[in-house]
């Protein structure tokens, strides 16, 4: 797997490539410091499989940038990491057909998250955009969150320890069959299709 950091600080792409380091061990990571160097990596070599950046970078118009990088890219997955919390500004990003949008000032473990969502080729939408439309508006559902059960609840602090269904279905004394089933009904109420996703919506609406 190729993925592009692209950013104006060093320091930042330098971070944030150990980090890929750590969740995807066999990937190869490029660098960029503006959208001029991305275009000349991308025109060079269309293999890419995801483009981190951060659109603030100043050498170029950001939108027609995105729209551009989608165009020479069309199956890659683009993530946006950015300081701006402007919730028109992030809309108009995601619509831009970007698979995720991660404020620079998420804490490590919501950044890590997000980055396996989008990994398993899911979306991230951060939580400031939660909360000015409901979770159920965003996941297409018509209905609300329903309260989790106990074994619901145990379940999902499980999978939030990063334990497989083997390992959790040890710790709960039950069958591995018990636990999909647990899993399944945990994923329905929170509307949502995959245990990267539930962690994610569940740190959002605080019952994790």
């Amino acid at each position: 797997m190729k993925i592009l950091i692209a950013d104006d600080h060093a320091l930042f792409r330098d971070g944030l490539a150990l980090r890929l380091e750590q969740l995807v061990p066999d990937a190869v990571i490029l660098q960029a410091a503006g959208y001029g160097q991305i275009f000349k990596l991308i025109k060079d070599d269309n293999t890419i499989d995801m483009v981190i950046l951060d659109v603030e970078m100043q050498d170029m118009p950001w939108l027609e940038s995105l729209k551009e990088i989608k165009r020479i890219l069309p199956q890659a997955a683009l993530i946006v990491v950015s300081n701006s919390e402007d919730s028109r500004t992030i809309r108009t990003i995601l619509a831009a057909g970007v698979k995720g949008y991660i404020p620079k000032r998420s804490d490590i473990k919501v950044f890590n998250n997000a980055l396996k969502l989008v990994l398993d080729g899911g979306t991230y939408v951060p939580p400031l955009l939660i909360d000015s439309a409901p979770i159920n508006n965003l996941s297409g559902k018509s209905s609300g969150i329903k309260t989790l059960t106990t074994r619901q609840s145990q379940v999902l602090d499980l999978i939030a320890q990063g334990k497989s269904n083997k390992q959790i279905a040890y710790d709960m004394g039950v069958s591995e069959s018990t636990v999909k089933l647990h899993i399944n009904a945990l994923l329905r109420s929170l509307h949502v299709s995959n245990r990267t996703q539930a962690v994610i919506t569940a740190q959002k609406l605080g019952i994790l």
